[in-house]
């Protein structure tokens, strides 16, 4: 008898009542779930809904698995596509565009992702690959880039999106490592991480490599050029008097999300409904410590009377 890998997707989706308030704008829409992971906030909404209709969208083929069995009971009311919210108006029918009332993005790593060693996201396991691909497919992989990439390039990624201080001297020993042999695992780079940072620098601030690690995230899986693309995209396909909700867990998204929202008020698309973001309660932080940086931004799309006026 062959054995058989059960993969586990358990997460804790954030802000869960603050999304509902939101998110949802008809008890009876069209929504979608652009980051769908575990499938939490798409479970809570189409239980408590019970005549809306889902499209759930995810890159990583792993969490589309686990959240099509988690929302098995729901049948035909979920609609499931593996795919990257950059890429929403292609993943949506043509039937289906213009008609959604609310689009939610959970950015970031989900907790099985940061857990699970072989992804390579977290810095956990020494022996973890270096690896941090959210799309299994994407040929770009966080070796490819620790390897082949220039000083110069790296210094660059590393100050400009994980805000790290020592980016230069980082990347200098990376440069030198790698020239004896190839950077292959976490473990090697945490250390190269720890020994180019002075040691008076890594008593405060946290882990010493989180801040490597979350710029050579964000550089494998463009992760800022996609967010960009995807409000974009959300923003045509939703009609008037639905919302965009975006829950963000580092400055550069939330950056990001803040002048996207400002830019569409200002040329007349709707309201900026969250003037500051949202954060989650003490209570929940303290029940899931991964809460802790959560934003929550909100923009409402131009009601579907004025739009109707100026037709």
């Amino acid at each position: 008898m062959g054995s058989e890998t059960v993969v586990t997707f358990s997460h804790i989706s954030v802000m869960q009542k603050e999304v509902m308030a939101h998110w949802v704008t008809d008890p009876a829409g069209l929504y979608i779930d652009a980051t769908l992971g575990g499938g939490g906030h798409s479970h809570l909404l189409l239980s408590s809904f019970p005549l809306c209709r889902l499209i759930a969208i995810d890159q990583d083929p792993i969490a589309i698995a686990a959240a099509r069995e988690r929302l098995t009971p729901f049948g035909n009311r979920v609609d499931f596509r593996c795919g990257n919210f950059r890429d929403m108006t292609s993943l949506l029918a043509v039937d289906e565009r213009h008609e959604v009332d609310g689009v939610l993005f959970d950015l970031g790593v989900s907790s099985p992702q940061l857990d699970v060693a072989v992804r390579g996201f977290g810095y956990q396991d020494p022996e973890a690959p270096l690896d941090m691909r959210m799309d299994p497919t994407n040929t770009v992989t966080a070796f490819r880039l620790v390897n082949m990439k220039s000083k110069d390039e790296i210094t660059r990624v590393l100050s400009e999106w994980g805000e790290e201080r020592w980016a230069s001297r980082i990347a200098d020993f990376i440069v030198r490592s790698r020239e004896r042999e190839p950077i292959r695992t976490t473990g090697q780079l945490v250390e190269l991480i720890k020994a180019a940072i002075p040691a008076s620098a890594r008593r405060t601030g946290g882990h010493p490599a989180r801040r490597t690690f979350q710029a050579l995230r964000i550089w494998v899986n463009d992760e800022l050029g996609a967010l960009t693309a995807g409000l974009e995209q959300a923003r045509t396909a939703i009609h008037p008097g639905g919302s965009v909700v975006v829950i963000s867990f580092q400055s550069l998204e939330d950056r990001i999300v803040k002048h996207s929202f400002r830019h569409w008020q200002e040329i007349g698309d709707g309201t900026v409904i969250t003037r500051r973001p949202l954060l989650p309660s003490e209570q929940e932080v303290q029940d899931n410590p991964r809460s802790r940086s959560a934003k929550l931004r909100v923009f409402s799309l131009g009601r579907r009377d004025i739009e109707d006026s100026r037709r």
